[in-house]
C-alpha cells in the first residue's frame, strides 16, 4: 500500500486547470472533469483555477476539495458576487482584473491543463503556450482532449506548423491525451524541445501586469 502511494506521488505540487464556466452539452465533459479531479487527488496534487462553482469549473474544484486537496480560486473582484460565479470552495484569492488573474494562476502553478471550454479557456491556454515559447516558463501545458473536442484546434496548429508559422519543436509544447491519467503521466515526462525566443531571460513581471518580485518561471 505504501509503495502504491509512493508511485502515485507527482513531481507537481499544484496544477492550474482552465475550463468552461458552462458544463457543455455532453455528459462526457462533466465525467472527464471529475475524473481529472480524482486523478489530481490520487497524485497528491493541489488545484489552482479561476474560482467559482459553476460549470466545469465548479465540478473540478469540488472534486479536488472533496478529495482533501487544497484548492485555490483566483477571481477578479468584479466577478466575485455569488450570482455571477457561485461560491468558491477552498482558498479565494481576489485580484484586480483578468490580467492579474492569469499571472497569479501561473505563478501559483507547476503545470497547466485545459479541459473543454470557450473563448476564455482558449485565451488562457494560448497565452501560457506563448509564454513557454518565449521562455517565460518551462512548465508543461496539457490538453485534455475529451471526445476529440480539441481535434480542430490541434489540426489548426499542425497547419500553422506546415505553413511555417510555428516551429515543429514548438508544436511539442502542447501535451495532449484523451484521458486524465494518460495526460498527467505524459506531462510528468515532458521535456521542452523548442528554442526559447528569449532563452531563460529574467522577465520583468510588470510586462505581465504583475509586481517585479514575483516570478512565474521555473
Amino acid at each position: 500500500m505504501e509503495r502504491e502511494k509512493e508511485m502515485k506521488q507527482s513531481k507537481f505540487k499544484r496544477i492550474c486547470v482552465f475550463c468552461g464556466s458552462s458544463p457543455g452539452k455532453k455528459s462526457s465533459y462533466k465525467e472527464a472533469t471529475i475524473e481529472l479531479g480524482r486523478e489530481l487527488v490520487s497524485r497528491n496534487i493541489d488545484l489552482v483555477y479561476g474560482g467559482g462553482s459553476i460549470g466545469l469549473m465548479g465540478l473540478i474544484s469540488q472534486a479536488v476539495f472533496d478529495g482533501g486537496r487544497h484548492v485555490i480560486g483566483v477571481i477578479p473582484k468584479t466577478l466575485m458576487p455569488r450570482e455571477i460565479t457561485g461560491e468558491t470552495v477552498g482558498e479565494v484569492k481576489a485580484v484586480a482584473d483578468m490580467h492579474q488573474r492569469k499571472a497569479e494562476m501561473a505563478r501559483q502553478s507547476d503545470a497547466f491543463i485545459a479541459l473543454p471550454g470557450g473563448y476564455g479557456t482558449l485565451e488562457e491556454l494560448l497565452e501560457v503556450i506563448t509564454w513557454a515559447q518565449l521562455g517565460i516558463h518551462d512548465k508543461p501545458v496539457g490538453l485534455l482532449n475529451v471526445d476529440g473536442y480539441y481535434n480542430s484546434l490541434l489540426s489548426f496548429i499542425d497547419k500553422a506548423v506546415e505553413e511555417g508559422f510555428i516551429s515543429p519543436n514548438a508544436r511539442h509544447i502542447i501535451v495532449s491525451a484523451p484521458t486524465a491519467k494518460e495526460l498527467v503521466k505524459n506531462m510528468e515526462e515532458y521535456e521542452p524541445q523548442h528554442e526559447r525566443v528569449a532563452s531563460k531571460l529574467s522577465w520583468e513581471m510588470e510586462q505581465l501586469g504583475y509586481p517585479a518580485k514575483c516570478e512565474i518561471s521555473r
